[in-house]
């Protein structure tokens, strides 16, 4: 009961307007049945493979997220699996995504991963690519890949003025879409930041997607 309890806690701290994604990668069924079964429906998994075990193996009602750094040989054995996919973090898996999508026609939602933390390892469009790309023609030939938002990594820090910086900058440049490119776009409306250390931060800044896996099952064994 220990994870009914820790989502119920976290649940409770969420404005309506934020969902809640379960990262459940590395975690046993068992521990996101506990998840399902205390009303959890949107799960996270970072690796292909281990969403294909468990994507057969539990409700069929689950909605996943990809959160994991993509592989384009990889996109054919995900995209059936997900209803989202964080992170598309270059144009390249934009257009592959695109591309593979229309082989089976389906729309796939997107959000595009920004680099906002001063750290090396983390992937994502600088802002000046991702304006560059979204104001310029290659835009219009995603005929099956639904533009939904924004994803950040805040840099790892016991910094939080660090981490807010990071997080407002990401929220700015996301309402700046909203007003311009996407203005007549209802479908891009979601801002996807925050995580177990920081998610507290994130809402303050207006995310409306919280990733959290440690606060939830506990730190990985």
């Amino acid at each position: 009961m220990v994870i009914a309890h820790n989502i119920a806690a976290i649940s409770n701290q969420l404005p309506a307007r934020v969902t809640l994604i379960c990262v459940s990668k590395y975690h046993p069924i068992e521990a996101i049945k506990e998840a399902y079964n205390a009303g959890q429906r949107h799960f996270g998994e970072s690796r292909v493979q281990e969403l294909v075990k468990k994507q057969a193996q539990l409700p069929q009602d689950i909605v996943w997220h990809y959160i994991g750094h993509i592989q384009t040989n990889k996109i054919k054995q995900l995209l059936p699996l997900v209803s989202f996919i964080h992170g598309v973090d270059s144009v390249n898996h934009l257009l592959a995504i695109d591309s593979e999508a229309k082989k089976t026609g389906k729309v796939v939602s997107c959000l595009l991963q920004v680099h906002i933390a001063q750290e090396d390892s983390k992937f994502g469009f600088s802002e000046d690519e991702l304006l560059g790309f979204l104001q310029s023609n290659a835009l219009k030939v995603l005929q099956n890949t639904r533009i939904c938002g924004l994803m950040g990594m805040a840099t790892y820090t016991t910094n939080t003025e660090q981490i807010r910086t990071e997080f407002a900058g990401l929220q700015q440049l996301f309402e700046q879409l909203k007003r311009s490119i996407f203005v007549n776009n209802d479908a891009f409306c979601e801002l996807s930041m925050g995580m177990s250390d920081d998610y507290p931060i994130a809402i303050e800044a207006g995310s409306t997607m919280v990733r959290i896996g440690s606060r939830i099952f506990g730190p990985r064994i």
